[in-house]
Parts: structure tokens; C-alpha cells; sequence
């Protein structure tokens, strides 16, 4: 059964930065594209990132291209969102997601998702 579970999450003032961590368990991590999302109060979940098995691809969405980095180590099963200068309206639940597929593109199904974790952004 396959586990995802984040961590890092919290309060911030605007400007500051916080680093989510999500550890992966039941299948082998290094075979699937990984990604995080957020979902703030009354909106939809949407995209924040994506990054190829081997780490060597990445994609952002627009809003926190340039501000937040994705990565991961295959050899701790774990994917990383640094995230920095961070806005107000960038207070949600972020979500880890584990994607089918091995190649990354928009529209590839979710196979799993992890319980999210909270970011408060404070002005």
C-alpha cells in the first residue's frame, strides 16, 4: 500500500520561506513522476509542480515559477518543495501527489495522494 506523508508545514510572515517534505512508501519511487498541489480555502485543488523520475525535469506553474523549487531523492524515497517568498494568498493545504506514469505530462493521472499539510501565510 502505497503511503505518502508530508511535513513542513506552518505559519510564515509574507516574504519568508518554508521547505515541505513528503516521504514516499509502497512502490518503487524512482519510477514515477512526482508533484505537489495546494488547495486554499474555497478554491479548487491546482498545480504547484512536477518533477521527472530522475529529478533532471522540472515544471512550475506560472504563479511560483522562479520562487519555489521542487526536487527529490530517489535514495530516500522523499520529493522537497522549497518555497520562497511566500504571498498571502498562498496560504493552503499542500498536497503531495504520486503520478502513474514515469514521463510527465499535463493531465497524467494521479495514482496517490498524501494527507496535506497546512502553510499559513501572514501579511
Amino acid at each position: 500500500q502505497v503511503q505518502l506523508v508530508e511535513s513542513g508545514g506552518g505559519l510564515v510572515q509574507a516574504g519568508g520561506s518554508l521547505r515541505l517534505s513528503c516521504v514516499a512508501s509502497g512502490r518503487t519511487f524512482s519510477r514515477h513522476v512526482m508533484g505537489w498541489f495546494r488547495q486554499a480555502p474555497g478554491k479548487e485543488r491546482e498545480f504547484v509542480a512536477a518533477i521527472s523520475t530522475s529529478g533532471a525535469r522540472t515544471y512550475y506553474a506560472d504563479s511560483v515559477r522562479g520562487r519555489f523549487t521542487i526536487s527529490r531523492d530517489n535514495a530516500e524515497s522523499t520529493v522537497y518543495l522549497q518555497m520562497n517568498g511566500l504571498k498571502p494568498d498562498e496560504t493552503a493545504v499542500y498536497y503531495c501527489a504520486q503520478y502513474s506514469v514515469s514521463l510527465y505530462y499535463i493531465g497524467a493521472r494521479i495514482d496517490y495522494w498524501g494527507q496535506g499539510t497546512q502553510v499559513t501565510v501572514s501579511s
